[in-house]
């Protein structure tokens, strides 16, 4: 099954659009579906990193994501984590809840690639959830480029390019899911990844220890370490 990319609904739809806002809550439902908090909390207990201080995501949207791992990863109790979004969909009771878990949140509304370019920005860790699919392959290297630049730990989890997944999008009526969210669901598998597909693109293997491998029956997970002598 050959890569696809072509643009999704959701990209295109003003924040305050009805059809976008139920499209995001159907997202956080299939977050859930999908085990993504568990998949992306067990990953980041598998990382040797231990003095993490700082946490950003790409693409955070609603912040909710961030937000359930931060309630379950006991690893790193007191972190600034930064919600880095084209658009600010962070509510203030996102922030506050947040802040009762002991994570100081910080939204940041900007393009990504400008975010990255910024030399004042770094992180111990980046991750990214639903993310890297939306980019094509020349982007994705300028954009793994400058997260080798930012970070010494990177996370992502993305749709996985198989037939098990596309069948299932095929049942997203059953679980509610709205129009916009049935649409984008087949073009992210499209867009997903397999095998080792992210790792052939990352810059600077010989100074990190990669991982990719699937995980779940519907998800395809990366992780990248730096090596320091």
């Amino acid at each position: 099954m050959t890569r696809v990319l072509q643009p999704e609904l959701l990209d295109t739809l003003p924040a305050e659009n009805p059809e976008a806002t139920r499209s995001r809550a159907d997202l956080r439902r299939l977050n859930a579906w999908m085990g993504h908090r568990r998949i992306l909390v067990r990953a980041l207990q598998s990382l040797p990193a231990t003095n993490v201080h700082r946490i950003v995501e790409l693409g955070a949207g609603d912040g909710t994501f961030a937000l359930s791992v931060a309630r379950t990863n006991e690893r790193w109790p007191n972190v600034e984590v930064t919600l880095l979004d084209q658009q600010r969909l962070v509510t203030t009771d996102t922030e506050d809840a947040f802040r009762a878990v002991g994570w100081q949140p910080r939204v940041v509304q900007a393009d990504v690639f400008d975010w990255l370019a910024d030399d004042s920005e770094s992180a111990d860790l980046i991750f990214a959830n639903l993310f890297l699919h939306h980019f094509d392959e020349a982007s994705l290297q300028r954009l793994l480029r400058a997260v080798t630049a930012r970070c010494s730990c990177f996370v992502a989890l993305e749709p996985r390019r198989h037939i098990v997944p596309h069948l299932g999008c095929e049942l997203l009526w059953l679980i509610g899911c709205n129009r916009v969210t049935r649409h984008d669901a087949r073009l992210s598998v499209r867009a997903g990844f397999r095998g080792r597909e992210l790792s052939s693109v990352w810059p600077d293997g010989s100074g990190w220890h990669l991982r990719e491998r699937s995980a779940g029956m519907f998800s395809h997970l990366f992780l990248a370490t730096r090596i320091f002598p």
